[in-house]
């Protein structure tokens, strides 16, 4: 039996992305901490229900403050210090880099990371002096800290060349890929598909997401079908490339889309979409895609790292160049002209879920590299 700290930047996300991998922890008889920001009672029951304490430090999920950073490291070697964990790891770029600096100064031996996706600093959006230093600082952190872990995951082929191109990765390390956080097949199950052809997309409301692209090809396919129908569900966000305030607004007054906000229940929303489309710029593997494969639906999404590995273009839906608005707007019209290829793409969705994408999968070849030398 071990001990094992697991850091996180969002508190939540011990549940919705690392939740299976922490309860194989906890049934293989390792004793679980997690760490991470101060965390909502919902999540704080999860995870004292399966024996994990929680230790709460400040730490900020996006921005860079030097001072700022430097009490997190310290807030994270004080915990690691008390904890003592044998094995320490951490998934999304804050707690990698602060939560890798702080266990080696803190003297824990087994140091893994999760590169979950590489994010604003390395998605090609804008062209932004912001962006390229955001992505210089990004750099150097990672070339600095991922010299310091025992093993490091990617959830995507591109994100993993990258890395070893760039030279962030240290040759003697051999990234493991794996097929993002997984999904829970027994819980996300098929569910009818409408009639109808509609349309939904879930995400943050950022460029990066292709949120004006999936608003602008709506448009045009509304002007030929105006019987479809198009659902965007996500929160507003402060990210640097946060779309245009006034987007949203002028679509939903047109009558091209529903936006619905945020919402902590996505599957009745799933289940209402017939098609669930995702023109991402770059993911590691987007969950939502998964969850709607899962549920038997067809996707559309875009030709980039992260996305392109879902979809099987012609098979479980279509794939269509990045920032491609025309593109995007002629597999809709096809999807609305050929209703019958939904439950047919939808039923391959699944089918390539179950083979590829079951969590039981993906948590199994991470915990054959973590305790491998416990």
């Amino acid at each position: 039996m071990a001990r094992i700290l697991v850091v996180a930047g969002l508190p939540s996300s011990l549940i919705n992305f690392r939740g299976p991998l922490i309860e194989a922890l906890v049934s293989r008889g390792h004793e679980v901490h997690a760490a991470g920001p101060p965390a909502d009672e919902a999540t704080l029951a999860w995870l004292a229900a399966r024996g994990v304490d929680y230790h709460p430090a400040a730490l900020e999920n996006t921005g860079f403050s030097v001072m700022g950073d430097i009490r997190t490291i310290l807030a994270l070697r004080r915990i690691m210090l008390a904890v003592r964990p044998d094995l320490m790891f951490a998934y999304t770029i804050k707690p990698v880099i602060y939560g890798t600096l702080a266990a080696a100064s803190a003297g824990v031996k087994r140091r893994f990371a999760l590169i979950s996706g590489l994010g604003y600093a390395f998605t090609d959006g804008d062209r932004s002096l912001k962006r390229g230093i955001a992505h210089a600082i990004a750099a150097v952190l990672y070339a600095l800290t991922l010299r310091l872990v025992t093993g490091v995951f990617f959830q995507n082929p591109d994100d993993a060349a990258l890395f070893q191109e760039k030279k962030l990765v240290p040759a003697r390390l051999t990234p493991v890929v794996v097929n993002g956080s997984g999904i829970d097949i027994d819980q996300f199950r098929v569910s009818p598909i409408p009639k109808n052809a509609h349309f939904l997309m879930i995400s943050r409301l950022v460029a990066d997401k292709g949120v004006r692209e999936f608003v602008d090809a709506a448009r045009l396919v509304k002007n030929a079908h105006p019987e479809a129908t198009f659902d965007l569900v996500g929160p507003r966000d402060a990210n640097p490339a946060a779309i245009s305030p006034t987007l949203i607004p002028d679509a939903v007054r047109d009558g091209v889309i529903a936006y619905h906000g945020e919402a902590r229940n996505v599957r009745p929303f799933i289940d209402a979409a017939s098609i669930y489309v995702l023109p991402s710029y770059r993911e590691g593997t987007p969950r939502t895609v998964l969850e709607a494969m899962a549920t038997g639906r067809a996707i559309i999404t875009t030709d980039a790292p992260g996305c392109r590995e879902t979809v099987i273009d012609g098979y479980n839906g279509f794939i269509v160049p990045v920032r491609d608005v025309p593109a995007l707007a002629r597999v809709m019209t096809r999807f609305i002209e050929n209703p019958t290829i939904q439950e047919e793409m939808g039923g391959f969705s699944r089918k390539l879920c179950e083979e590829k994408y079951d969590v039981r999968k993906v948590t199994a070849v991470m915990l054959d590299q973590m305790e491998d030398g416990l």
